[in-house]
Order: C-alpha cells, then sequence, then structure tokens
C-alpha cells in the first residue's frame, strides 16, 4: 500500500489539503508582492469535523511565517443572535492596541461611525444607520490594512456569525479589489438560512477559490495512524480506524488520542475496540463520558457552555454556583478529558476567557445535553451575572431571550434598554429581536403600548409592513401620552408611505388629527397631512385643498416646526402649481432662522423626515433659487456623510445634489451624483420612491447630454416606465419618458405618454412648466402634423411661464415657440429666448438656446457661443448639433 503523506510543514490532521494550501500560497504570493495588490478571498466549506479549523491554523502558521499580520475570529451557535460578536473579535484587539488618538486618527471620520460596532467608544445618542456603520467597518479595515500590511483575516464557522457581522462580510467581499487584505472564511455548507444565507452566498459569489473539503481516503487515515502512534499500525487495524471515523478528520484524531491514553496497540486484535471509543468522543457519548468526571465537572462543562465566550472560572464559578477552588478543580478535569482547553495565543481575544471549548462539536453536544427547564434557567441566571460584572443590557440580552416569559417587568425594562443599546450602534434586527421577547413577557398594560411604539420605530426602515401592524395595534391601546401617540402616528405614516400605500396614510393622520383640539399637536399632524397629500401622485387635488392650506399657512409666522413645516408646505404647493416664484420664495425664508433650517428640523432630525426638506430644496430649484436649493442639498450630503447614513437617505442626498447641476447644467457633474445615487439605491432595494427619482433625474440628464443610448439602457435597466409609484418624483416621470421615446423613434408612444403627463398634471393642478416640461416637447412634436394645436400648447406654456415669472421657465416658453415659427418671427422669440436664459442659473438651457438662435439667425458668432456652452457643461448632443451647423456653411 502506498502512504499519502501530507506536505513537510503540515500539522498531523493536515492531510490531503495540498491542493488548498496551494491555493493559499498563491493568494500570499499575490498579496505580498506589492501594498497596491488587490485582495483575495479564499472560501473552504465542509461539513463539522473535516478540518476547517485545522486548516486555518495551518494558514495562519504560513501567514506569518512570511511575515503577514493575521486577525482571527469565530462564529458560534450560541452567540449568533449577539450583533457584531465576531467582526469585534475580528477588530477589536487591534483598535484596542492602539492609544484612543491613534485609533481617530487611523478611522478617521468613521470612529464615531463604525467605533461603538466595534465596542472601542461610546454610541452618540441618535440611532445608527445599519448601512453607515457597514460602510465604516469596511472601511476601518481599509485604513488598518494600510498600516498592518501585508493583513491576512480568518473568519472560522461564518455560518454561526451574528447578521450584521455576515452583512459587513459580504460588503467588505465586493471591495476587496480596492484593499490589500486575503480574507479566508470558513463555514459548513446548509447551516445558515434567510439573510444570513443569502450573504454567505454573496461572500462565495465574490471568491476567487472555493474549496470542499472532502473526508480523508482509507490511505490517508492510515497515513494520520501511523503518523500518529507509530509505523507499526497494522492495516486491519488502520482501515478500522477509517470505517468507524467515516475518514472524519476530527472524530480521526480524537478516537487516535483515546487510543494512545488507553495505550492501546494498534493491530488487529484490539481494532474491535475502536467503535466503542469513537462513539465516547461525539454526541452520546461524549455526554456520557462527560458524566463519568462527575456531578460538579458536568455543572461546570454546562455553564461554561451557557456561556459561549469569555469562559473564565470566576464567571464559571459564579453561574454553577459552586466554590472556586472546587471550579479550579473541575476546570482542570475538563482540560484533562479533552473537553474544555486554554485558547490558542496566535489567535486568542482580549475577552476569549482562560477556557475554551476544544471543538464546536463538544461544545454543542454539552450545550444541547443540558435539561431544557435547566439550560433555560441557567440563561436567567447567567443574564445577572453578566450584568453584575458590568458587560451591560445589550450582552445579558442574548440570555434574557432564551427565558421563558414569566410576568417579569424588570426583563421587559432590560429587554428594552438592551433594544435601545443595540439601537445606537446600527443593529434594529438585534433590537427588534428584544422588543418582540419583551411582548411575549408580557409588558405591563402601561407599558405595553410603549414597547410596540418603540419595535415599530425599530423596524420601520427595515420591515415596513411589520411596522404597519406593531404601530396600529400599539395606537388601539392606551398607555402612549399625547407626544408618543402623535409620534407614533408620524411613525406609522412613515411606514405606510415606504409601504406604498399612499392613500392610506394620508387618511391615517386626518383621522387622528380630527381627535385633537387646536393647538401644537393638531397643527403638526395637519402639518404632515398636507405634506403626504402633496407628495401623493397618484391623488386628484382635492376641492379646496391649496386654498386650506393658504389660508392655515397665512396664519403662521414661523414660531415653531409646525408652522415651518405649513410654509414651507405652502411654498412648494405654489411651486407645483406654477404660482409667483417670488410668492414661493419669500415662503421658503420665511420658514428658515436667519436663512439656515431651525434646530429640530435639521436633515437627520426624526420629528419631520427627509421628504418636507426635499420639498423646501425642490420649492427654490424650480423657481430659479438654485443657489439656496443647492446649499440645502449639499447640508443634506454632509450631514448624512458625517452622520454615517449611507442607506436611503445618502441615495437621495446624493440624487438631489446631482438634480442641482442638473438645474444648473453642469451636467456631467450630475451624472456622476446620480450613479452614485443608483448604486446606493441599489443596496437599499429596487422599487422604492428614491430609486425612482435617481432613475428619473439620471435619464433626464443623459438626454440632456445627448447619450439617448445610455439613457434608454438605464431605462431598460432599471424598468423606468409604467406603472409609477404612488409618491410624487422630481421632475415629471411621464415627462422624462415621454421625451426618452421620442429620442428613440418611438413617436407615437412618446405623444401617448406626454399626453398622459398632461392629463396627470392638469388633475393635481400642477402647472409650473419647468417642473413638468410636458407641453414643451409635445408641442415641438405636434409642429408638424397638428400646428394648432402645437400653437396653443406653446401659448399655454408661455402663460404659466410668465405666471411664474422665472427666467428659466419664460426662457424655455420662447424656445419653444421659436421652433414652431418660421423667418424673421422664429429669429425674434430665439433671440428674446437667449436674453431670458442668459440670466436664469440654467446654464444647457443658454446653451441650447445660443445654438437654436445661432441656426436661425445663421449666426456662427451665435452657433460658437453656443459650442462654447455647450462644451463646458457636458451637453455632447448640442455640440454636435453646432459642429454640424458650422461644418454645413449655412451660416
Amino acid at each position: 500500500m502506498t502512504e499519502v503523506r501530507p506536505t513537510p510543514a503540515a500539522s498531523v490532521p493536515l492531510w490531503e489539503r495540498d491542493d488548498e494550501l496551494a491555493a493559499v500560497e498563491g493568494a500570499l504570493d499575490i498579496l505580498c508582492a506589492a501594498t497596491s495588490s488587490s485582495g483575495g478571498l479564499l472560501v473552504v466549506r465542509g461539513e463539522a469535523g473535516l478540518g476547517k479549523t485545522a486548516l486555518l491554523a495551518e494558514i495562519r502558521r504560513i501567514a506569518e511565517a512570511r511575515g503577514c499580520t493575521v486577525w482571527s475570529a469565530r462564529g458560534s451557535e450560541t452567540l449568533s443572535s449577539v450583533p457584531f460578536n465576531v467582526v469585534r473579535q475580528l477588530l477589536q484587539p487591534a483598535l484596542l492596541s492602539l492609544m484612543p488618538q491613534e485609533a481617530r486618527e487611523y478611522l478617521g471620520d468613521w470612529y464615531d461611525i463604525a467605533g461603538p460596532a466595534l465596542g472601542i467608544t461610546d454610541p452618540g445618542e441618535r440611532q445608527a444607520d445599519p448601512q453607515g456603520v457597514c460602510d465604516g467597518l469596511v472601511a476601518a479595515v481599509r485604513r488598518l490594512a494600510r498600516r498592518e500590511w501585508p493583513l491576512v483575516l480568518l473568519v472560522d464557522d461564518a455560518h454561526w456569525a451574528d447578521q450584521e457581522t455576515l452583512r459587513w462580510l459580504a460588503a467588505f467581499a465586493e471591495r476587496l479589489d480596492e484593499q490589500s487584505v486575503l480574507l479566508v472564511v470558513a463555514r459548513r455548507p446548509g447551516e445558515a438560512g434567510g439573510d444570513g444565507a443569502r450573504h454567505l452566498d454573496a461572500i462565495a459569489a465574490a471568491g476567487s477559490s472555493v474549496a470542499t473539503l472532502s473526508a480523508l481516503t482509507p490511505d490517508a487515515a492510515a497515513g494520520l495512524t501511523r503518523a500518529t502512534l507509530g509505523g507499526h499500525a497494522d492495516a486491519p487495524f488502520c482501515r478500522e480506524v477509517w470505517a468507524v471515523t467515516g475518514g472524519n478528520p476530527y472524530e480521526t484524531v480524537e478516537l487516535l488520542a483515546k487510543v494512545r491514553d488507553r495505550e492501546f496497540e494498534p493491530t488487529e486484535s484490539s481494532a474491535g475496540e475502536l467503535r466503542a471509543l469513537n462513539r465516547a468522543a461525539r454526541g452520546g457519548g461524549l455526554v456520557a463520558r462527560l458524566e463519568t468526571l462527575g456531578v460538579e465537572a458536568t455543572r461546570f462543562a454546562w455553564a461554561a457552555a451557557i456561556l459561549g465566550t469569555g469562559i473564565s472560572v470566576d464567571l464559571v464559578a459564579e453561574l454553577a454556583t459552586m466554590r472556586l477552588d472546587e471550579a479550579v478543580r473541575c476546570a482542570a478535569l475538563l482540560r484533562s478529558a479533552r473537553i474544555l482547553t486554554e485558547p490558542d495565543p496566535a489567535g486568542a481575544q482580549p475577552d476569549d476567557g482562560e477556557l475554551q471549548f476544544v471543538h464546536p462539536l463538544i461544545a454543542t453536544a454539552v450545550y444541547d445535553s443540558i435539561p431544557d427547564a435547566l439550560r433555560t434557567a441557567m440563561h436567567g441566571i447567567a443574564a445577572r451575572v453578566v450584568t453584575d460584572n458590568g458587560h451591560g443590557a445589550a450582552v445579558a440580552a442574548r440570555h434574557l431571550l432564551e427565558v421563558h416569559p414569566d410576568n417579569d417587568k424588570e426583563l421587559v425594562e432590560q429587554l428594552r434598554e438592551a433594544a435601545r443599546e443595540h439601537l445606537a450602534v446600527g443593529a434594529p434586527d438585534a433590537a427588534r429581536r428584544c422588543l418582540e421577547r419583551a411582548l411575549l413577557e408580557p409588558p405591563l398594560p402601561a407599558v405595553h403600548a410603549r414597547v410596540l411604539h418603540e419595535l415599530g420605530c425599530a423596524t420601520l426602515l427595515t420591515a415596513p409592513a411589520t411596522t404597519v401592524d406593531h404601530l396600529q395595534t400599539a395606537l388601539a391601546m392606551p398607555g402612549l401620552d399625547r407626544d408618543e401617540r402623535v409620534d407614533a402616528v408620524f411613525r406609522l405614516s412613515q411606514a405606510l408611505l415606504h409601504n406604498d400605500q399612499m392613500e392610506e396614510a394620508v387618511r391615517t393622520v386626518e383621522a387622528e388629527a380630527a381627535r385633537h383640539r387646536d393647538g401644537p399637536a393638531k397643527l403638526r399632524l395637519q402639518a404632515v397631512q398636507f405634506m403626504w397629500e402633496g407628495l401623493h401622485a397618484g391623488q386628484a387635488t382635492s376641492p379646496g385643498r391649496s386654498a386650506r392650506l393658504a389660508d392655515l399657512a397665512g396664519t403662521c409666522t414661523g414660531r415653531d416646526n409646525s408652522e415651518r413645516a405649513l410654509l414651507i408646505l405652502r411654498g412648494f404647493d405654489a411651486m407645483a402649481r406654477g404660482e409667483s416664484a417670488e410668492e414661493v420664495a419669500e415662503l421658503c425664508d420665511r420658514a428658515l432662522v436667519n436663512g439656515r433650517l431651525a434646530p429640530g428640523l435639521g436633515w437627520t432630525d426624526p420629528e419631520w423626515g427627509i421628504e418636507l426638506l426635499m420639498m423646501l430644496a425642490s420649492a427654490y430649484a424650480y423657481t430659479d433659487r438654485l443657489d439656496r436649493a443647492e446649499a440645502l442639498y449639499n447640508d443634506a450630503l454632509r450631514a448624512y456623510e458625517s452622520a454615517g447614513w449611507s442607506g436611503g437617505h445618502l441615495a437621495l442626498a446624493h440624487a438631489y445634489v446631482g438634480l442641482g447641476h442638473r438645474r444648473r447644467g453642469r451636467l456631467r457633474e450630475a451624472e456622476a451624483s446620480l450613479r452614485r445615487s443608483l448604486a446606493l439605491a441599489e443596496r437599499v432595494g429596487r422599487g422604492l420612491p428614491l430609486y425612482w427619482s435617481t432613475t428619473c433625474n439620471l435619464v433626464d440628464t443623459l438626454l440632456a447630454r445627448g447619450h439617448v443610448d445610455q439613457a434608454w439602457e438605464i431605462a431598460e435597466q432599471y424598468g423606468f416606465a409604467p406603472p409609477y409609484p404612488s409618491t410624487i418624483l422630481l421632475p415629471d416621470p411621464r415627462s422624462v419618458r415621454g421625451r426618452l421615446l421620442l429620442a428613440v423613434g418611438r413617436t407615437k408612444d412618446g405623444i401617448n405618454e406626454l399626453e398622459a403627463a398632461g392629463k396627470a398634471a392638469a388633475v393635481r393642478g400642477h402647472h409650473n412648466p419647468v417642473l413638468a416640461p410636458w407641453a414643451v416637447d409635445l408641442a415641438r412634436v405636434l409642429a408638424g402634423e397638428d400646428p394648432e394645436r402645437a400653437a396653443r400648447l406653446a401659448t399655454e406654456v408661455r402663460r404659466h411661464a410668465e405666471r411664474l415669472g422665472t427666467d428659466t421657465a419664460i426662457g424655455e416658453a420662447l424656445r419653444c415657440a421659436a421652433a414652431l415659427e418660421t423667418g424673421r418671427r422664429a429669429v425674434g422669440l430665439a433671440e428674446q429666448a437667449v436674453t431670458y436664459l442668459e440670466a436664469s442659473p440654467s446654464q444647457y438651457e443658454h446653451a441650447a438656446a445660443r445654438v437654436e438662435y445661432g441656426i436661425a439667425a445663421r449666426s456662427s458668432v451665435e452657433l460658437r457661443r453656443g459650442l462654447t456652452l455647450a462644451r463646458s457643461c457636458g451637453a455632447d448632443g448640442l455640440v454636435r448639433q453646432a459642429e454640424a451647423a458650422l461644418a454645413s456653411g449655412v451660416v
């Protein structure tokens, strides 16, 4: 028989792992070549006991021998509910080795965002944005990798990692080409479900190498047996070792260790003892073996399994209610029985404690062996023990989640406090679990509605449909005071909005407002109702709505935020309806305090939400007050970036910064901002209003640039087509879609879409021709086949533009009128359009007017001026048009 030898450097369990080690060596060659090397990701898959942990230990040895820094972490079956547990294991030791100022320097702006999740700094007062925290953790590793290059990260038992860590790992894996890090992830197949499985699949998809471990062959099992027991082990004995273990490396190593301890001769005569020995090494046999060590040792092992991590003799003694000297004796017994061991110094973490289980299979077997009632009681005691030792409510929560409901009002308060701690570090799923468990207790009647309210707030961004149920139940119960009730109604309406139930959101707020007497609470609810009605694209304007809003806003002086909100809403409504731009600006200015947002109305303040401020900025943007609009858009971007909000809020901020650039005519910058927004929106999820807003603006910008094929590609890729969402999008999506269809030659479809845009605008009373420019495009396309209607449309556009009174609106109306005329009349109108648009902040429209005027007047001077403007704003289509006119010799 030919023996299958391991590589000379391999440790005893690493037989038949040459291919995996070769992949590691290749990845290390790339990593160590230069500090600018791209990262690598190796995924190791294998059933329990097939040697994943041993392989990672060998990878650590190889990497350290090559001068690499190696950080490691491990998931745990009993700790999978603890947020950021694994990523803290991975990064916390390095960060804690730095002085606080050093850590701040390395993490920069991400320190206050990712620091609380890593446990190296206290969280702020506001709820952290989960996506922002995830991005902060990615940035933390990127910056630490530059300091620690070459850096290798090892994550064992990733199938048991917490959701927050898996989300970070998936995001990190996607960006490995940006950082010089080798990441190795080991996991069992099929153990995870839900979001965990999705994240693990994303990690595997990003991997440069995915290795699936298999059991040892009979030859390898024989080689391992002889390497452990001596070359005199005979063939029948070796075959029996393989037969009883199935070639499982962990079971083989454990079995051979017991053979050596019992001093069996490795010959055919003793092979019959192997099955009994192997049964004692796992499952029920392991439990039976544990019981032979005595009652006290069993209690010690149970307490260690309950703790799961941070296993110290002191804590175990307290949890198992035994004397310290007895605990010390039990720890020694369990070490000698290969149930517990001391952590490997090479991979030890600061909070690992003095002991750990030899293998996760042993930890699971011991934990499962604890009688159910006793296990529940021990978790309750463990919660008190870790709290008394200063670990806080969030750490105790994982134990409290396992306790049976028992009308314990103190436990409810502990879980509420743990939920607040989880939200503060960006772990809303963990907060949700705590509050859902608190409801099972159940809370006292006076507290029940508050717990539901808190649960609704915790799930608002991640599960709007669930939030609706919780908040509706809370509002049907007693227990919320007036302000809490108003806040709960507002949150409910937000959840209904995110769940595309706009009509119900409006009616919910309206019904609640009717319950209140005149005062601040009622005024806030009225403002919220007007806000949702103003954003509801599917609703015809209710009779007299604008008049009622104008009357209510007319009583407001801006004394508080409810009054300021009503002034903003009146300004937005007036802008959309095409009323005087001067009056719109005056209303919006009154909502500010010394030209700035009032306290409590900031971009990250939760009282009103992002929608109100976007309406304020848009009212300025579509009335030619672009300096004020851009200041607000940029403030939003800075606020969200500094707060670490990199989910939907940041995506929308980039979209509106892009809108500001588009209105200015900075088309290249607009496209860049909008593509950045679209990338962020993709992470949040398709179908949301922010996703539509970004796509609509990007298509509009690409059309302005003359990149028709790209605009169509974006529209097709991201579903920019009917049916549209129930919330208003800026600019009007039907107008943009109609212009796109015309640009790609689908004239009939384009006309139909523009007709639909006109009907929708008429129903809502929206006559701002810059916000909804359907009539301009429709007039141009109808000029040949129905010139009378085209002329009527152009006249109507001119009337609405003059009512609004902005240079952009009037200039665009004149451009439209000029396109329908010929001869000197066309030249005169085109010249007037240039005059107005030159005074407007819209550089692209000014450039288009110059080119059109140059062509109509046959003026090479005007064409060249238009060409210069078009080039400066990135309007490639206009550039081609102007160059073609100049080259044709008609000027």
